[in-house]
């Protein structure tokens, strides 16, 4: 495994692995930014470019369904064809996607820029998981390295609102799109002469049937989550894309389990610690991507913040969710893997219920901080020892794919969270308006939400400390792989 680390890297960067890996973060934090960098600056958008209510939701749809949907794919593709190439190539296609929509004159034009550039991040993301995975190979570097992706990961998720409210306040809505081009533009810069490329050493032909029936699988899955979030459950289109997910699903097992070389084995998915990293990882998800969506709405409508000081008053989520990442890796090898991630959910749970309490002229520093800071330090503690465990025992032939299923479940998630949990807040703030009034039932609407999320991650801390047993790193196994040179 050592071996392999010093021919991943050029000869220029083989001392620089630190260089590497802050240049593959910044890109992750860059494509999970986008996933919700749009929502404060929606108003904007609609009053500039002409969106009608419905068409509205695409600009943020559009990159979840493009995003989730091609994400094994990609993963895989990394694996067989080259993760540098494929990660190289996604990072291109997302720039080239986020100047589209920064320059977007229609509607149609800013969908379509956002469908790219999930497209690109689908590219992009699992391949640097996968490069970080391979480079750091014992199980200290591996923990503190996966542990700060999985933080800024974290941080991304949220820090979009943050980037969005100040932009759209200060300059243009267009500029949460233009900021993504230096970032873009350094990784393609740097990464080739820093490391080398990296692909499995099995000769395979990628699995195209496999492909297709999975890609279009999570695809159905991911659209009628969010068609349930925006029509309600009762919708044609909701559970008929959910059952043509299901079928498709089926289908994809079938097929899987009769091909020589499957896009994804049965035995992959099967093997334990990565299953209940990948089922914990979508609970904490979806209560994670809907604590940011009803928080942000809540501050607005019902707080009475605007966009500025709604995303500046994230500001103290970030610096404790950096916090609780600097911590991980040292809980971590304190107390071990289930140990650390069962404290963290609870802890987290525990911030999400000290923000339902939050109501009209609370005070920030009083009535608003203290559940932000709580509920960030345990996001912090948890997310970078999920991506540890997503990946964990994951070699030189299926890094990509290991990589590419963690992301798609986040986004899968994500999607399912805010799907549920803001149909579940809407409908209570529905039925309480006439009685209590709009303030009130908002802010019992909200306040319900969150204790659902806080279920979530109660289930998720007692599904972890009943099933998740010793984590492997793979560091003392043989791990196959071949590299070509890194050319400058």
């Amino acid at each position: 495994m050592r071996g392999m680390t010093s021919t991943l890297l050029s000869p220029r960067g083989a001392n620089r692995r630190g260089l590497v890996l802050v240049v593959l973060c910044f890109v992750q934090f860059m494509l999970i930014l986008d996933d919700n960098v749009v929502s404060v600056a929606l108003p904007s958008i609609r009053d500039d470019l002409g969106f009608s209510s419905a068409g509205l939701a695409w600009v943020v749809n559009a990159y979840f369904l493009s995003f989730g949907g091609l994400l094994l794919l990609f993963g895989r593709m990394a694996d067989l064809l080259g993760r540098r190439r494929i990660f190289l190539l996604g990072v291109t296609i997302f720039g080239a996607a986020s100047l589209l929509c920064g320059l977007a004159q229609e509607p149609w034009q800013l969908v379509l820029g956002r469908i790219i550039q999930g497209a690109g991040s689908a590219m992009a993301s699992p391949a640097a998981l996968s490069l970080i995975t391979l480079l750091y190979p014992s199980t200290q570097e591996r923990a503190r390295a996966l542990g700060i992706w999985g933080g800024i990961a974290g941080l991304g998720s949220t820090f979009g609102l943050v980037i969005s409210g100040a932009l759209t306040g200060l300059a243009s809505w267009r500029w949460i799109f233009f900021i993504n081009l230096p970032v873009a533009l350094v990784a393609l810069v740097l990464l080739p002469r820093l490391i080398g490329e990296s692909r499995a050493s099995k000769s395979t032909r990628l699995d195209v049937p496999g492909a297709v029936l999975g890609t279009l699988s999570v695809v159905a899955l991911v659209y009628g989550l969010l068609q349930a979030g925006e029509s309600g459950w009762h919708d044609v289109t909701s559970y008929g894309s959910l059952i043509l997910a299901v079928v498709l699903a089926v289908v994809f097992v079938v097929v899987e389990s009769r091909t020589e070389d499957p896009l994804v084995s049965l035995e992959f998915v099967s093997n334990r610690t990565r299953a209940v990293a990948n089922v914990s990882t979508l609970i904490f998800s979806a209560a994670l991507f809907a604590m940011a969506f009803l928080l942000m709405i809540h501050l607005q409508t019902v707080v009475g913040y605007g966009p500025l000081k709604a995303g500046f008053a994230y500001m103290p989520f970030c610096v404790a969710l950096l916090a609780g990442m600097w911590l991980s890796s040292r809980v971590v090898m304190k107390f071990g893997f289930r140990q650390s991630l069962v404290v963290s959910f609870l802890i987290t749970a525990v911030g999400f219920v000290m923000m339902s309490g939050i109501e009209a002229g609370d005070d920030y520093v009083t009535g608003i901080l203290p559940s932000m800071l709580v509920t960030s330090l345990g996001c912090g503690l948890s997310l970078p020892v999920l991506s540890i465990a997503a990946v964990s025992g994951t070699t030189g032939e299926n890094a990509g794919l290991g990589s590419a299923l963690f992301s798609s479940v986040q986004q899968i998630g994500g999607a399912s969270g805010v799907a549920v949990l803001v149909m579940l807040a809407t409908r209570r703030t529905d039925s309480l308006t006439e009685s209590d009034g709009s303030v009130r039932a908002a802010t019992e609407g909200f306040s319900f939400g969150m204790m659902v999320a806080a279920g979530f991650i109660v289930v998720g801390a007692v599904f972890v400390g009943t099933l998740l047993g010793k984590v492997p790193t793979g560091s003392d196994e043989p791990q196959p792989d071949t590299h070509e040179p890194a050319r400058p």
